[in-house]
């Protein structure tokens, strides 16, 4: 092909390609309250996501500057609709180019998470989007854009502060599929008022609680799959330490060392003391630190400390105690060769962590903290923890399994834990061999000389009063936990111990009861002291889950111990032996698929009164045990896959009947309640319609019966219109009608066929 012909060919192309863009659609939308309420759609979406991402970085307002810029924008819009604004889609391409870059610099410095960045991205396409929205199709890309920011901002959201904004959009997102909906039939709304003659607030309202509500039913009965099935997780941004990282050191903000706080101003409780009386500092708790004095007395303020999402329930774990004091605890393996320093390799924000293998079934379980308000430098964790996504260089691991972070825990924090979570089988504890290894012998049967005795008299005389016997460690554990549970009893009143007095020997001979920890305290030492071995531990509860956000609100006062008892071959498990409190926390046994329905029914059965709840329970309860055993019908071989197919025919064709009748009976009910005339007319209706001639909403009854004759002549159509001119003649004319006679056209009509002239 020659040079000449390969230029005409190409200027051939190039007129071809501008003719066709000359011949698109450029009608502009003229719409005023369409325009209006599509911004109003990307407004909210906006601000959306700047509350929700508040939840992660802690800050706000740091995207309510593309508000008024895509205000103007729209505006600049509507008065260049009819223009083809060249310089201005230049303008935007280039800016496009720039926010790309910015983006791709953000996401290399938020690699850790990728969400907030991509959410930077889409508002600053959409501010320049906006500046070139001549139609209404670029209007629909802006709505769109507003839906996707709305379900960021559902994603980043930790607080029920993104409900109100969700509920703003869906309000704004219905009048504007109408308008959308008008202009694509060539409707143009001008003006306000032309959109109540659609769409009135009481509608509106209407709509929108039918939205609501039937999204709510969906998310209640919406099942709950354990989440985070790929291996990137929230995190914040890397923290730089400049300093030597002190494994060893706790830091407690409310205890200046050694838990016990600074000038507390009563008793012997000095700095470094694990006894003598002191006061509780009011905000953070006493236990998280390396010694824990158990002779405070007083209350914290509750407040918020830390949302976590998790695929499980659980005790968010932070420290363990090995050796008991007398009036409190200590971490005896605290040297600095003791505490093991982990480090993360520097292209990963992943620390890979021992953990001890078991003969237990596990599972992983991923949890995702969020602290809202300052925390020791202890990071909770479910146990067991294999896996640590956190924004320092190092951290620290001790003898007992808690983890130490650089920093103290600051507000806005964000790290994720992966843990091997074991399955509390009670069959396979009492099967756990007594043969006890060496240092678990050392570390974890120490009871003060002083009370060992006594103390082992008493546990052995409450494991005497058991009326079935108790052969396992564990059934000994589970057996004393409730014990302590039914006989002694939780004082808020209880005096400061003397510096020589032993808190456990008080709590059971002297005072019958102490504080919640007390509790967990005489435990460990009572298994102990019959050579069960077990440590204390401290942590938080599970905290108050939010169905709507999907986290657990964690509090201060949230923070109590327990006692870990160890089985040999299968590891440390709970117990709980405070009054009030589960025998065991929850855990992975409590995670269900329906959840969330749970929780809603659990606040509704708060309101409830007791006889009530406890019906609806065992109702409840039924439902499921019939539920489960047709389910398990499935694993059950061949013959449990035919025996419960036959049950889901039986069921469907029994469900079918039930139908049918439930709407023959609503049939009749409604003609019950009708005139004699309209009863006998809607019935010729119905019959006609189930042969197939269904009356058209737009036709009057003369219309319709005129049309059946010309179609089907004879002696039905004469029936037909009998019928129809004495319901015209009832209806408007007010005339009364020979009843039987027009009973017993109608009954010819349902008894007889129609033969069609076609």
């Amino acid at each position: 092909m020659s040079t000449r012909s390969a230029t005409k060919q190409t200027r051939s192309l190039l007129r071809q390609w501008r003719q066709r863009l000359q011949e698109l659609p450029t009608e502009p939308e003229h719409s005023i309250p369409l325009r209006v309420l599509v911004q109003a759609l990307v407004t909210v979406g906006i601000v959306a996501t700047d509350v929700a991402s508040a939840d992660i970085t802690g800050t706000i307002g740091m995207s309510v500057w593309a508000v008024p810029i895509s205000v103007l924008g729209a505006s600049w819009s509507w008065y260049r609709r009819r223009d083809r604004n060249i310089p201005t889609k230049f303008c935007i391409a280039v800016g496009m180019l720039i926010a790309l870059a910015v983006f791709f610099l953000e996401l290399w410095a938020e690699r850790y998470d990728t969400r907030l960045a991509l959410t930077r991205l889409l508002i600053h396409l959409q501010v320049l989007h906006s500046f070139d929205l001549p139609r209404r199709k670029d209007l629909g890309y802006s709505a769109v854009i507003g839906l996707i920011l709305i379900g960021v901002s559902a994603t980043l959201s930790q607080t029920f502060a993104f409900a109100p904004l969700l509920l703003a959009f869906l309000a704004i997102a219905i009048p504007v599929l109408i308008l959308d909906y008008r202009s694509r039939l060539g409707l143009i709304t001008l003006s306000f008022k032309q959109v109540n003659l659609d769409l009135s607030p009481k509608r509106l309202g209407v709509f929108l609680l039918i939205t609501v509500g039937l999204g709510l039913a969906i998310f209640l009965l919406l099942p709950r799959f354990p989440g985070y099935q790929i291996r990137t997780f929230p995190m914040s941004a890397p923290i730089d330490f400049p300093g030597q990282f002190d494994q060893t050191a706790i830091l407690n903000p409310g205890y200046v060392r050694e838990g016990t706080r600074e000038g507390n101003g009563t008793g012997t409780g000095g700095v470094g003391e694990t006894e003598g009386a002191g006061a509780v500092d009011e905000n953070f708790y006493y236990g998280f630190n390396s010694q824990m004095n158990q002779n405070l007395r007083g209350e914290m303020t509750p407040r918020v400390v830390m949302r976590v999402r998790s695929q499980a329930p659980g005790f968010w774990r932070v420290l363990a105690f090995d050796r008991y004091t007398g009036q409190g605890w200590q971490i005896s393996r605290n040297e600095e060769e003791q505490v093991k320093t982990i480090e993360r390799p520097s292209w990963s924000f992943r620390f890979t962590l021992p953990w001890t293998p078991t003969l237990n079934r596990t599972r992983d379980v991923v949890q995702s903290y969020t602290i809202v308000s300052d925390l020791p430098n202890l990071i909770p964790a479910l146990y067991e923890a294999k896996e640590l996504y956190f924004p320092t260089e190092q951290v620290a691991l001790d003898q007992e399994g808690g983890f130490r972070s650089p920093v103290p825990l600051s507000e806005g924090l964000t790290y994720t834990v992966v843990s091997e979570v074991p399955y509390r089988d009670r069959t396979l504890l009492r099967q756990s061999p007594n043969e006890l290894l060496p240092y678990i012998k050392d570390f974890y049967l120490q009871v003060p000389e002083t009370i060992a005795d006594r103390v082992r008299q008493k546990t052995e005389a409450a494991l005497a009063s058991s009326p079935n016997s108790l052969p396992s460690a564990s059934e000994k554990a589970l057996f004393l936990a409730q014990y302590l549970k039914q006989n002694y009893r939780i004082r808020p009143d209880l005096p400061f111990f003397e510096l020589e007095e032993d808190l456990v020997e008080a709590f059971l001979f002297k005072y019958e009861g102490g504080y919640p920890d007390h509790f967990s305290t005489v435990l460990t030492v009572m298994l102990r002291s019959i050579g069960i071995p077990a440590r204390l531990v401290v942590g938080f509860a599970p905290g108050e889950f939010n169905p709507f956000t999907g986290f657990y609100i964690v509090k201060n006062i949230d923070a109590y111990a327990i006692t870990e008892v160890y089985f040999p071959k299968y590891g440390w498990f709970t117990f709980d032996p405070i009054p009030g409190h589960e025998l065991f926390p929850p855990s992975i046994e409590e995670s269900k698929v329906f959840g969330t329905l749970q929780q809603f029914w659990n606040w509704i059965a708060g309101w409830l009164p007791s006889p009530v709840t406890g019906a609806f329970n065992a109702i409840f309860e039924r439902i499921g045990a019939a539920i489960g055993w047709f389910i398990r019908l499935f694993t059950r071989g061949w013959l449990g896959w035919l025996t419960g197919l036959g049950l889901l025919t039986i069921l469907g064709f029994l469900g079918w009947l039930g139908w049918t009748g439930w709407r023959s009976w609503r049939y009749r009910r409604w003609l019950s309640h009708l005139p004699p005339m309209e009863a006998i007319y809607q019935q010729m209706l119905r019959s006609l319609a189930t042969q197939g001639i269904r009356k058209p909403t737009c036709k009057t009854p003369f219309e319709y019966a005129r049309e059946y004759g010309d179609r089907y002549p004879g002696d039905r159509a004469t029936l037909i219109n009998e019928i129809s001119q004495a319901y015209v003649s009832w209806r408007y004319g007010g005339k009364s009608q020979d009843l039987a006679k027009l009973k017993q056209h109608l009954r010819t009509l349902q008894q007889g066929h129609i033969k069609s002239i076609n």
